[in-house]
């Protein structure tokens, strides 16, 4: 079986996610990613407080803008703390905080805001993000004032990133969704979010996959300190993500190479989203994806032939 979907960028890393990324090397991991003909790069308000957006539009300042692909997220804006600031991911942020609000003048407020930082005068894309805890307000306000906006011309494609796919299976069924997001929960190690996919291929709702690697225990289940969705792996994820590299390393191939194009077999899926924060990373992912796969890999894995 063969890739079907393309390779796009993550923004996340630009934003000092978990550690700091050099003006320099963000610039060149952008670069980079150009290089290898990525041509879809998703960001959002959260990465590093505005920070992954500024650089982002920086990188691709110049550069045709009918040749990529330009995503972001509505559902946070960025406030000056009034208090001591809460913990945050990214490393080294601005003077703003990220703060919940799905309000019609919310939403309006973060899409102006993030042109703004992106220098750019539209989006291709924009999601709704995290509405976990807020779905009715999301339902009431968030997705009517987008999909106002995408009936005027204003944004392109409305869609809705989750890390589940539970809300994002009732979203797909409810509305006139254009595609989701579906972070972490169609991937070698977590294939749960297959009833969000089938229904996607049935309504033609693009399905963009990103946390292809769980966080990275797919891309090294040997490191030290070795992360599932963002914290400490479960030993019994950790075994099978290491049963799961014993077992690419008899077909030669990477573990990650197989997490990627895993990720971009499913028919429903458009685009698979990796993050880097240097130009090898994502050189290495571009590598990844395109690297020639045994079939009978997929059957060692695990991972029966039929895709969702």
């Amino acid at each position: 079986m063969t890739a079907t979907a393309a390779l796009g960028f993550g923004a996340a890393p630009l934003g000092n996610l978990f550690t700091e990324v050099s003006e320099r090397d963000a610039r060149a991991t952008v670069d980079a990613a150009w290089d290898c003909g990525i041509r879809f790069f998703d960001t959002a308000p959260q990465y590093g407080h505005g920070l992954g957006e500024t650089r982002l539009g920086a990188a691709l300042a110049g550069r045709p803008r009918d040749q990529f692909t330009l995503a972001s997220k509505v559902g946070r804006v960025l406030v000056a703390p009034s208090g001591p600031r809460p913990a945050s991911a990214f490393a080294n942020v601005p003077g703003v905080d990220p703060v919940f609000d799905f309000t019609r003048d919310g939403v309006l407020r973060s899409l102006e805001a993030s042109l703004q930082r992106l220098g750019m005068d539209r989006l291709d894309i924009v999601h709704v993000h995290d509405p976990d805890d807020h779905e009715t307000l999301a339902r009431d306000q968030a997705f009517p004032t987008l999909f106002q906006l995408r009936d005027e011309g204003v944004i392109g494609r409305v869609g809705c990133g989750m890390n589940q796919w539970q809300m994002l299976h009732r979203f797909v069924a409810d509305l006139p969704l254009d595609c989701v997001l579906l972070a972490g929960r169609w991937t070698l190690l977590d294939r749960s979010g297959a009833p969000l996919l089938a229904l996607c291929g049935q309504r033609g709702v693009d399905v963009i996959l990103g946390g292809v690697f769980n966080s990275g225990l797919l891309a090294d289940p040997a490191a030290a300190g070795a992360t599932f969705d963002y914290a400490a792996a479960p030993p019994e994820l950790l075994a099978q993500a290491r049963a799961m590299a014993a077992t690419c390393a008899e077909f030669r191939v990477p573990l990650a190479a197989a997490a990627v194009q895993f990720a971009m077999r499913a028919p429903a899926v458009s685009t698979v989203l990796v993050g880097a924060r240097s130009a090898e990373e994502i050189r290495a992912d571009a590598s990844y994806a395109t690297m020639t796969l045994p079939d009978d890999l997929w059957p060692a894995l695990g991972v029966p032939r039929a895709d969702p």
